[in-house]
This record gives structure tokens, C-alpha cells and sequence, in this order.
């Protein structure tokens, strides 16, 4: 075993007889480990904490009117607006709509893979008592407002005149079960609803962002703005992830088979760009962390050199009594790795305890900091911190393996 190995117990011996020096080597794969792990982390804690958040989104398709020849999502032909992002609001009299027979062909194809209904959009001042402000307006079907949407206080709609109104326009405006919102110009005539339910908040999302939003009927819908039919879009919520492609593929064929009549937007590569793009963020900054390392490499190459410096005379002794070069070069790289592997297990310790601290610091959450994609940050660090180490004393060893012994026993 190499801890019975007589080198190795030299080695030891060495780097007790210049403690302070070795651990002063050491503090700097301390540093190093403690950068990688606690970066590796973060970025781990966040990618996952990211990817949960949007993975209720993943699954969401949005089928919108297709701008027209020569267009693009910002405008139809002739230079008007386009159909706004979903769940955006702001809806125009020049959008680019989807029909009502375009609406049953999509339910038709993508109605087996999940959930498929249209919604009304658009944009409108609304008074509560005193204070003013203006609101999304969104016409749903009321069976689909029950399975898409989830109250947390009331109940859902049962008459064209009640609504629901998301949590954070509830707060701004001071709406509760039963308050009275008139939605519309007063002096071109406004109509009159009743909250009967405030909703959940749901965060942003790829369908429709209710947070600051007034939902109601499809009657109260076409009541307020007209449009019966021309929907400002079509969501489908797939059942299974891994069937979204395949839905948006089915989609595009059916309805642009001859000419381009919808856009279908797959809420999945959003996902993946954002995922992608934290990981990008993380490596980079776990790049700049790795600069620590090459730093306590030239700490640990200078630690080594003035070993073999200081030894030159035992390195002869020790050659002359029949110690083989290889096992001189064995002796200098043990020192380097037991340098290594004090420095990396304290930095990992003290990683784990930073990186708690900075993953709930700057993530929010440490819901994930004890999954497997965050700790093995703690082994990949102590392995790089390690090898610096080794690799930063293989030329003091090689150099002091190759000393001639007659020179080094004349060396004072």
C-alpha cells in the first residue's frame, strides 16, 4: 500500500518539516476548489430551479394568424401591427385572426394529445369605484376557464357579467369577491361586471398571463368588443412533452399546406434557450473562477522548486545510498498530491457550506442543492484541485530525480 511505501512516509515527513509553507500552498487549492464547487453549484441550482419553473410551460403550444406574405410576427401586409405575444394584451383591429374553421381543424388534429380552446384578447381602460387604470380583457370558454385556471378565492363565473381577476390586479386596484369593475370608455358606454373569484398567480406563461388580467365569457367577450368567431389565438396544452413536436408538425401541415395561414409557437425551445443559456453563463463564470487554480499552481511549482532547492544535499545522500530516480521523482510528486489533497478536502468542506449560503442567496432556493447535477460539482472540483497540484510538481520532480549525486553531496 502506498501509505506503507518508505517514499511515501518521506514524502510526509517533508511536508510536516515545512508545514506553514505546504499549507500556505494549500490554501490556494482551498480558494480554487471553493470557487469551481460554489460556482458549479449556483449555476446547477439555478438551471434546475429555471427548468422547473418553466416546465409547466414546456408542454404549451400557441397557434396565432400568420402576418401574410412578405410580414413577419411584428405586422400583416401593409405595415399594421401584428398579433401581439401571447398573453400580452393590446389586441388590434389589424391582427391577423384565427377563424372559426380554423379553430376546429386544430381542435380536430391536436384535440387526442390534449387540451385545445381559443381566446379572445384585447385591451380596455376599467374603473373601480375612484380609480382608474387599464386591464387585458380575456374571453374564454367557461368549461375551460374551470380546467386551465385555478381559483384561489370565490368561485368561477357562471353569468356573462362575472369575472375572475388575477391576484396582482386584485391587489393593485383593491378588488374583492364581489366588487364592481365597469370596463370601457364612460362616455362611450362602459359595462358593468362582479369579481366572483380571484386566481392563483401564475407567473409568467407562455398561453395567457393572468396575474394583471380580467377573465370572463366568451358572451361577455364578443358582448364588449364584437369579433364572435376571430379568435386572437388558439392554445393547446399537451398531455405528454415529448408529443409537442409532433403536434406543431401535424398543425403546420394541415392549415399551410397550400399557403401559410397560422403560426404555431412551440413554448418548449423558449426552455431550452433559456436552460442553455444559463448553462452558458455558468461555464463562463466557472471559467474565471478556474483562475484561482492556475494561480495556487504557481504557488504550489514555487513551493516545489525551493524544495528541491533547499534538498539538493539530502536528494544526493539519499541517491547515494541506492535510491532509484524514479522513486526521487515518486517522493517530490507524493508531496505535491498530499498538498493537493488537503487543500481540495478543506476546500470541499468549506464548499459545501459557502455554496449553501450562495445558492440561497442568489438563487432563492436551495431546494436543489442535495440533487445529484449539484454536489457532483464537489468531487469535479476536488479532482481539478488535485491534478494542479501533480501537475504543477512534476518538473521540481523530474528535476530533482535527474540531480547528479557526486554534484548534489558537494552542494553546501
Amino acid at each position: 500500500m502506498v501509505v506503507r511505501d518508505i517514499i511515501f512516509q518521506l514524502s510526509v515527513r517533508n511536508v510536516r518539516l515545512n508545514l506553514l509553507r505546504s499549507l500556505l500552498a494549500a490554501l490556494g487549492i482551498v480558494i480554487g476548489v471553493i470557487a469551481i464547487a460554489s460556482i458549479g453549484m449556483m449555476g446547477a441550482n439555478m438551471t434546475l430551479s429555471v427548468t422547473a419553473q418553466f416546465t409547466d410551460m414546456a408542454n404549451k403550444l400557441t397557434v396565432t394568424g400568420y402576418p401574410g406574405e412578405g410580414g413577419s410576427m411584428e405586422g400583416p401586409v401593409g405595415g399594421g401591427p401584428g398579433p401581439p405575444p401571447p398573453g400580452t394584451g393590446g389586441s388590434s383591429t389589424d391582427e391577423v385572426l384565427v377563424t372559426e374553421n380554423q379553430f376546429k381543424d386544430i381542435k380536430r388534429i391536436a384535440g387526442k394529445y390534449g387540451i385545445v380552446y381559443f381566446v379572445y384578447q384585447d385591451s380596455d381602460p376599467i374603473e373601480v369605484g375612484s380609480d382608474t387604470g387599464r386591464a387585458t380583457i380575456y374571453g374564454l370558454d367557461i368549461d375551460v376557464i374551470r380546467e386551465i385556471l385555478a381559483v384561489k378565492e370565490g368561485e368561477y363565473p357562471e353569468s356573462p357579467n362575472s369575472v375572475l381577476v388575477g391576484p396582482l390586479l386584485a391587489e393593485r386596484m383593491g378588488l374583492r369577491i364581489g366588487s364592481r369593475i365597469d370596463i370601457g370608455d364612460p362616455a362611450e358606454g362602459s359595462t358593468t361586471v362582479r369579481v366572483t373569484g380571484i386566481l392563483e398567480e401564475r407567473g409568467l406563461s407562455m398561453d395567457i398571463n393572468t396575474d394583471v388580467a380580467i377573465i370572463g365569457s366568451e358572451n361577455l367577450f364578443v358582448d364588449l368588443f364584437g369579433g364572435e368567431g376571430e379568435y386572437d389565438q388558439v392554445n393547446i396544452a399537451v398531455n405528454n412533452v415529448d408529443d409537442v413536436a409532433t403536434v406543431k408538425t401535424k398543425i403546420e401541415d394541415a392549415l399551410n399546406k397550400k399557403k401559410d395561414e397560422v403560426t404555431v409557437q412551440d413554448s418548449s425551445r423558449m426552455v431550452e434557450s433559456i436552460t442553455s443559456t444559463v448553462s452558458s453563463m455558468t461555464t463562463f463564470v466557472t471559467a474565471i473562477a478556474g483562475i484561482s487554480l492556475l494561480v495556487a499552481a504557481v504557488s504550489i511549482f514555487n513551493v516545489m522548486m525551493m524544495s528541491v532547492t533547499e534538498r539538493v544535499r539530502e536528494i544526493g545522500i539519499i541517491r547515494s545510498i541506492g535510491t532509484q530516480r524514479g522513486e526521487v521523482l515518486r517522493m517530490f510528486i507524493y508531496e505535491a498530491a498530499i498538498i493537493g489533497t488537503v487543500g481540495a478536502a478543506i476546500g470541499a468542506v468549506l464548499s459545501l457550506i459557502i455554496g449553501y449560503v450562495v445558492v440561497e442567496g442568489m438563487v432563492g432556493t436551495s431546494d436543489y442543492f442535495f440533487t445529484y447535477g449539484s454536489l457532483i460539482h464537489v468531487p469535479e472540483a476536488m479532482l481539478i484541485g488535485v491534478a494542479v497540484c501533480i501537475i504543477s510538481g512534476v518538473y521540481p520532480a523530474w528535476r530533482a530525480s535527474n540531480l547528479d549525486p557526486i554534484e548534489a553531496l558537494r552542494a553546501e
